[in-house]
């Protein structure tokens, strides 16, 4: 899966690190949380991948602000939320300083409440494993869309959280080069937890930008 050992970080995330990958780091174990008037789905996060800005040519802001990319510029905790190659939405959490874009892709978790309600909104899924293992799959199993962008993901009263979840041992903690990019792929800024079944498929990239 083209990782690192698990538990050896990067030296970037030692000092004084600006980046966003220390906040991917923080968000492993986290629990995403998506309410609506048919149930709550809650996910365990247990695969993550960073983003920067203009210093990062994989990144959606890397050529400055758009009317898509737009969330990636708020203030740390909001909901960035497009579609990939059309098909599929992604979530992703922001975790700049307001005006410097950062963000976390949420990549796949496990379903630790609502598999009933997450099983009809992905009916391929053949095991339970999978029913949030990759990005679209875990923002289509969290019934997360568009209308998601935007929103405040530390407001309890949000359809739509992020909250801190039980604690990962950090000596399950691995990195690797990012999925499906192909300019800075080789920036370990892919984060997971070792030994989770849900963790997704590694598979490098093209040329392009997410």
């Amino acid at each position: 899966m083209g990782r690192a050992s698990a538990g050896t970080a990067p030296a970037e995330v030692t000092g004084r690190d600006l980046s966003p990958l220390p906040r991917a780091r923080e968000l492993l174990g986290a629990l995403v949380v998506a309410t609506c008037a048919t149930g709550q789905v809650v996910v365990r996060l247990v695969e993550v991948e960073a983003y920067g800005g203009a210093d990062d040519p994989a990144s959606h802001a890397y050529r400055g602000p758009t009317a898509r990319n737009a969330s990636m510029f708020g203030p740390p905790g909001t909901a960035y939320v497009y579609a990939s190659y059309g098909l599929h939405w992604c979530l992703n959490v922001v975790c700049g300083a307001p005006g410097t874009p950062a963000a976390v892709l949420l990549r796949a978790g496990q379903v630790l409440s609502g598999v009933e309600l997450a099983r009809s909104r992905r009916p391929a899924a053949r095991r339970d494993r999978d029913l949030a293992r990759g990005p679209g799959r875990l923002a289509a199993a969290l019934g997360v869309d568009r209308s998601d962008d935007g929103r405040d993901l530390s407001d309890p009263a949000s359809p739509l959280q992020v909250v801190r979840g039980p604690a990962v041992d950090q000596r399950r903690v691995s990195f690797g080069p990012r999925v499906g990019v192909g300019a800075a792929a080789e920036r370990p800024w892919r984060v997971w937890i070792a030994g989770e079944e849900c963790v997704s498929t590694y598979r490098p990239g093209r040329m392009r930008t997410r």
